[in-house]
């Protein structure tokens, strides 16, 4: 076959695979209802003289109601803006995002899911009195946890950290091979690859001897990689699989709610989270943006891997539309971690002596207290956010941080300038590399503000760092799927894991100056060089961060 029919071939191909892609058809026809849409209206307009003063009269009585929702005001300023600066279109426009009967159902049957999920998570109140006998700083928090997520906290649970994904993808095949019951997944991004296809092969094997395997995807991160009918391609194998959230060409702001979390579970005994998607990227086995791929994750084994196994079975009642049975997916055993349990006498922070200056004590640290959780944006509440906010005002010697984007709300750059104003460390580490230029430039836009508070901003230069991650004072931690931006703290299904006095802190402040040392500081000094057209631009960015 001659070189020119192997290019024409190739390109009937690539045409045929842009005319059959799902995205392409979805944005396709979302542009034709936005198309028919202002059509509809200019037509209407001419014909009818008082359309335009009724539309604009549509778009105050709009505006109004979304100043008195209880929304994030950053929301409330980004949409009045858009709103008034088209009054006649954008009243409709939003009422038509807004008003959903598929929203209606799906947010009905998810909340259905989750108060059946709470029958199943009781607090040990031994636990609970022991975390109280030991600290006024971590109680608060996990009550906090306890009361507004519904996810307990647990003893007798060992942690593992991962500060690579080719780390953690050893670990998470060596755990699945170990399986005898279950194995739930529940993943972001899934695409064709060594990193997945060594996971599904070991589930193919595992479904064959009787393992129970269920697997839950989000359709919008998965839209790329994965074919529209990768369910019943599973589910050939013995495969139970479901598409979170399907990716339909409707307006509709559902489409926002996104499953970002991260979760592996196996025999209701061991858990994995982090910021580790099952692709190539993320063990750098495919060189995405050129360099290499920072990410990190935890491995649990013991109590707590029951929260994160509640946590799947929500969405699978949800998907599934059938009534779990969660008692059935309770360990019977799990590992004894009892003779590392924490004690006051180990710790500095006991009552009597909360007020002593913050020492490293790290190497008292047993297994600590993990308490697992996930962020619904269905429900009253920020809990993503406010973990992060309690964290970040209760610490008294440093704060790191870890985000591939810093999109971040005024509650937020107010807590981490006081914090930084008030002698604690603030260092936070984003990407040099960036997936997607706007938002990377919205986070720079950050920047400034926070600089010049004092809070230390480092780019991580070797490539993409994907890490979610926040220590603090080393005895405080958070590790999960959580963004520091719009879409993980309000938008997004996200989960985490809350640690005290865990041993791997330490191992997670390491890996953090680690990274530091490979990254460059982005100063006040150097921010304010950038010309001011740039910073103009910047600073409008900004004004619509929350719907990046």
């Amino acid at each position: 076959m001659s070189k020119q029919r192997v290019i024409d071939k190739e390109r009937k191909r690539g045409d045929y695979a842009l005319f059959t892609n799902k995205l392409a058809w979805v944005i396709f026809l979302v542009l034709l209802q936005l198309g028919f849409l202002i059509y509809a209206y200019l037509k209407f307009r001419e014909h009818y003289i008082g359309i335009q003063a009724f539309m604009s009269f549509v778009s105050i009585i709009v505006v109004i109601y979304i100043i008195n929702r209880p929304i994030n005001p950053a929301y409330k300023l980004a949409w009045c803006i858009t709103i008034l600066f088209i009054p006649v279109f954008g009243g409709l426009f939003y009422l038509i995002l807004s008003v959903n009967n598929t929203r209606r159902k799906f947010r009905k049957s998810i909340r259905e899911a989750v108060t059946e999920s709470k029958k199943h998570l009781h607090q040990d109140d031994k636990v609970m009195s022991h975390v109280e006998a030991l600290s006024r700083h971590a109680a608060p928090q996990i009550r906090y946890i306890n009361s507004f997520a519904g996810y307990p906290v647990h003893e007798n649970t060992e942690v593992s950290y991962f500060a690579s994904g080719e780390e953690m993808f050893i670990a998470m095949l060596d755990e699945l091979e170990k399986a005898e019951k279950y194995i739930f997944l529940e993943y972001f991004i899934i695409h064709d690859g060594i990193f997945w296809n060594s996971v599904l092969n070991i589930l193919k094997e595992k479904a064959r001897n009787g393992v129970e395997v269920k697997l839950i995807y989000d359709d919008m991160g998965c839209i790329r990689t994965l074919p529209s009918d990768y369910p019943e391609q599973l589910r050939d194998f013995g495969i139970e699989c479901h598409c979170f959230n399907p990716f339909k060409p409707t307006l509709s702001l559902r489409l926002n709610n996104r499953d970002h979390r991260k979760i592996m579970v196996i025999d209701g005994i061991t858990s994995f989270t982090g910021g580790i998607n099952l692709a190539d990227e993320y063990i750098n086995k495919r060189k995405r943006l050129g360099g290499y791929w920072k990410d990190s994750g935890i491995m649990l084994k013991g109590d707590a891997t029951w929260n994160f196994t509640v946590m799947f079975l929500q969405f699978w009642q949800h998907l599934s539309e059938e009534k779990m049975d969660y008692e059935k997916y309770r360990a019977e055993k799990v590992v004894n971690a009892q003779d590392d349990r924490l004690t006051p006498a180990d710790t500095t922070e006991s009552l009597e002596e909360f007020d002593k200056p913050y020492s490293d004590d790290a190497q008292s640290f047993g297994n600590g207290f993990v308490q697992p959780y996930s962020d619904n944006p269905l429900f009253d509440g920020v809990v993503a956010e406010n973990v992060y906010l309690n964290i970040i005002h209760r610490a008294t010697n440093y704060v790191y941080i870890t985000t591939p984007y810093l999109i971040v709300d005024y509650e937020m750059i107010t807590a981490l300038t006081l914090a930084a104003e008030s002698g604690v460390d603030v260092r936070i580490i984003t990407p040099r590399i960036p997936d997607k230029k706007p938002v990377f430039m919205v986070t720079r836009s950050f920047y400034e503000p926070l600089t010049k508070a004092g809070v230390k901003i480092y780019e991580y230069v070797p490539g993409f760092i994907h890490c979610k991650m926040m220590v603090a004072d080393d005895r405080y931690a958070v590790v999960g799927s959580i963004n520091l931006d719009y879409r993980s703290l309000y938008l997004h299904f996200e989960c985490a894991a809350y640690l005290y006095r865990c041993r791997v802190i330490t191992e997670i402040k390491e890996d953090i100056l680690d990274t530091i040392d490979e990254s460059e500081e982005m100063t006040y000094e150097y921010c304010l060089k950038l010309n001011k057209p740039y910073r103009l631009w910047l600073s409008l960015l900004r004004l619509y961060a929350p719907m990046l």
